[in-house]
């Protein structure tokens, strides 16, 4: 078979019937345009959601206390004054720990002049900003010789630096915290809500000896955050804080736990899969459209064989095989798909960019996106014009010539 030959007859048949072959091939144009906007929209929730838990860290463990049990009555997680900054010196010291963060925790009404503003007090070491992964918009984060000394410094984050000081600089500015005057030495860059609507920039940090000595009077944390070297060393980071908080809470075999450990790459990865398995649900829908431009496809060919009947016996008479039959149907069910798959790539990269102009979704336009939408456009064309060119390949000459 002359392949350079049965390529222009294809070309020539589907000429003669072009508006009928572009309608036909418009089914194939809109599934790839489909697939691939719905592909990228969903690559780019997805790379928002990785980056969201890569913000908040989805290498690091949380460390909370336990919960508290009077009467009978037990107090919720937290109920405990269980962890001390001497667990998180201890905790530093494993294997596979980059940095540990102990904070405590309270509220007051900061004052500023004639302004004032509820807010959360952080107290925090001076490895906090890294374990966050926050960071500094202005001026400095607090130093450790501010936490070894108890100094009356803080850093704001910006929903205090907003209200208390507008678009002014708030650094060398002096604030009241709960009757105590402390040094604005920092402002932190926005971070947002958290996943439970909690503004993350609404709080003051100050040395964590400060808060516990002379802001709330106690020795405990209560909370301790410790980033590793990575998400698969956070698991075995976990079962060694575990082993290794045991032991120095002296609890024996039968006696529970008085803290928690809560693993960030469990929920990274829950998120990251949900985000892929939302992605390829976009796309088997998009797809759908591609089987029905399929069939489109197979439908037209039925006709275009049934039309075309007598030059089919024609050809056969003059020497044709039954394979050289049906590779001209099936060439041509090819360049329908083909030709909508191309007009398809260039109509979803433009709507997937369209998208991103004027809405807020994010979208990523990835190769193996249009790869996958082009493949799929090509299999659909020789599926669905598979049964057309048999039929035309099974004719019989002599029926085929008498065929009106």
């Amino acid at each position: 078979m002359n392949w350079g030959s049965a390529l222009q007859l294809a070309m020539r048949a589907l000429w003669r019937n072009k508006t009928r072959a572009m309608l036909t091939a418009l089914g194939v144009i809109v599934g790839v345009a489909a697939v691939i906007a719905m592909l990228s929209i969903g690559a780019g929730a997805q790379q928002r959601i990785t980056k969201t838990m890569d913000d908040l860290g989805s290498n690091n463990l949380v460390i909370r206390p336990g919960s508290v049990s009077r009467g009978g009555v037990r107090k919720g997680a937290g109920g405990r004054t269980s962890l001390t900054r001497d667990d998180a010196v201890a905790i530093a010291d494993l294997r596979e720990v980059v940095a540990v963060a102990p904070s405590v925790r309270s509220s007051a009404q900061v004052r500023y002049r004639g302004s004032n503003w509820g807010t959360a007090i952080e107290g925090v070491t001076e490895d906090y900003a890294e374990v966050r992964r926050w960071s500094v918009a202005e001026g400095d984060f607090i130093s450790e010789q501010q936490v070894r000394s108890a100094a009356h410094v803080c850093v704001l984050g910006q929903t205090v630096s907003r209200e208390l000081f507008g678009l002014a600089s708030p650094i060398g500015e002096i604030l009241v915290v709960k009757g105590t005057a402390c040094r604005v030495v920092g402002a932190l860059q926005p971070k947002g809500a958290t996943a439970w609507g909690t503004d993350q920039d609404d709080a003051v940090f100050m040395p964590i000896t400060t808060v516990q000595r002379k802001l709330m009077g106690i020795n405990y944390v209560n909370r301790i955050d410790v980033s590793t070297v990575g998400r698969e060393a956070s698991f075995r980071v976990l079962d060694n804080v575990k082993r290794l908080l045991r032991d120095l809470h002296r609890l024996g075999p039968k006696r529970p736990d008085d803290f928690r450990v809560f693993n960030r790459a469990e929920l990274a990865q829950s998120s990251e899969e949900s985000a892929r398995v939302f992605t390829w649900l976009l796309g088997s829908i998009a797809s759908v459209s591609l089987l029905v431009g399929g069939i489109g496809i197979m439908n037209i060919m039925l006709v275009s064989v049934t039309e075309r009947t007598r030059e089919i016996g024609i050809r056969m008479a003059l020497g044709a095989r039954r394979r050289d039959i049906q590779w001209q149907f099936l060439l041509e069910a090819l360049l329908l798909s083909g030709a909508g798959g191309v007009l398809g790539i260039a109509l979803g990269l433009g709507g997937a960019n369209a998208v991103a102009t004027f809405s807020e979704l994010p979208v990523i336009i990835t190769p193996s996106a249009v790869l996958i939408a082009f493949l799929f456009a090509v299999l659909v064309g020789v599926f669905f014009g598979l049964h057309p060119a048999r039929k035309a390949a099974k004719l019989r000459p002599i029926q085929a010539l008498r065929y009106e």
